[in-house]
């Protein structure tokens, strides 16, 4: 039997758990998400795969021991907005009268934030075409039996291969820093000190989120892509296949394999050390349509170092993924000027992260001639 993974851009389930820690963890987005900008800290495209096909939709909560309140200080902090917001404004790029609308989408956003969509999923009813951000589909020959063989080998995965704690991986300053976001963050959990780098990484990210009331849920693309079904438009999704001929030894290589991933780790820790309040003010300003906030914001971003700690692996070159975040920028822009030479409307998502910048999507559509207008 055939297995699909379809890793899309921005489409994560905060997971908890032995069994969830890996289901949750889509590889492929360090890789698609630094190429097309949304944030989530899981990706590896060759990994993912196995590991969505070994794990599916299995729990098992992992038991933390608490741990006693720290002691209270005074902090200004950023608030996170709640409730119905209208969202940003979209892009819109031109072939004489055919249109194609952006919008840009974040993440993470306000946990507590319903997206007033209506407008967005009026142009959608009205447009020929929904064009999603690029994607990444790994297929393997791995039946129900074949998934429950490759568990042992998926959760060893996730540890450093020499067995070695965590400690030992990263250098003394950056593990004291370490130990001082996992106090905050993770308490006395011990399961994640046998992990990888990246993957640790992961896990304190995620709960530093949810501890500040953002969450990486795509609010966007199951709205807009529900309307598209709904009145029968039809569905873009630009896409690079990778196929696995031998998933269950393609995972035990991994499982051997040494990342060089201290530096993801090292700027992991900064991004929560110092972004954590303009993380805030992005996700506000996305929820309250404040373009203007969102250009001028910095946005730090460390996945093109953790990208870079998968794809300079022997196994992604030999998936044929070294160059996979130009295959991917290729097939998202021959799409959009597919779709502006045949459709009048077509509505677009994108990663605001990934539309912005000199070499951002925006500037690519304009050095092809399009006419690129800002949102108002």
């Amino acid at each position: 039997m055939r297995n699909c993974l379809h890793a899309e851009s921005g489409n994560n389930v905060r997971n908890h758990g032995e069994m969830d820690e890996l289901a949750g963890v889509d590889f492929s987005q360090w890789i698609v998400m630094y190429q097309s900008g949304a944030r989530s800290m899981k990706a590896l495209v060759f990994f993912s795969a196995a590991l969505a096909f070994v794990l599916g939709n299995a729990s098992a909560q992992d038991m933390a021991e608490p741990i006693s309140p720290e002691p209270t200080t005074t902090r200004m902090e950023t608030l996170v907005v709640s409730g119905n917001q209208p969202g940003p404004g979209m892009w819109r790029v031109s072939n004489g009268d055919h249109d194609l609308w952006i919008l840009g989408t974040l993440s993470p956003l306000p946990k507590r934030m319903q997206w007033e969509s209506g407008k967005v999923e009026r142009l959608v009813a009205r447009s020929q075409e929904l064009l999603a951000q690029p994607s990444v589909t790994v297929t393997a020959d791995v039946g129900f039996f074949g998934r429950l063989a490759l568990i042992p080998t998926a959760l060893r995965a996730r540890n450093n291969p020499d067995g070695k704690p965590l400690q030992e991986h990263v250098s003394d300053a950056l593990y004291q820093r370490w130990l001082v976001l996992k106090k905050r963050y993770l308490g006395r959990n011990k399961s994640v000190e046998k992990r990888r780098p990246i993957m640790a990484a992961t896990t304190l990210y995620e709960e530093a989120l949810d501890d500040n009331a953002l969450s990486e849920k795509n609010r966007v693309w199951p709205v807009l892509r529900k309307s598209a079904k709904r009145n029968k438009v039809p569905i873009t999704v630009p896409m690079v296949t990778i196929e696995i001929a031998n998933p269950k030894a393609t995972l035990k290589e991994f499982a051997k394999t040494t990342l060089d991933d201290e530096a993801c780790f090292a700027a992991t820790l900064e991004r929560l050390e110092t972004d954590m309040g303009n993380m805030k003010a992005r996700a506000n300003a996305w929820a309250v349509g404040d373009v203007p906030a969102l250009i001028a914001l910095p946005h730090p971003d460390e996945r093109s170092v953790c990208g870079d700690a998968v794809l300079a692996t022997a196994i992604a070159e030999k998936q044929g993924m070294a160059d996979l975040r130009e295959q991917l920028r290729v097939r998202w822009l021959q799409a959009a000027d597919a779709a502006l030479l045949k459709n009048e409307t077509t509505v677009a998502v994108m990663p605001i992260n990934s539309l912005l910048g000199d070499d951002g999507y925006l500037v690519a559509l304009g050095e092809r001639g399009y006419s690129v207008v800002a949102p108002e």
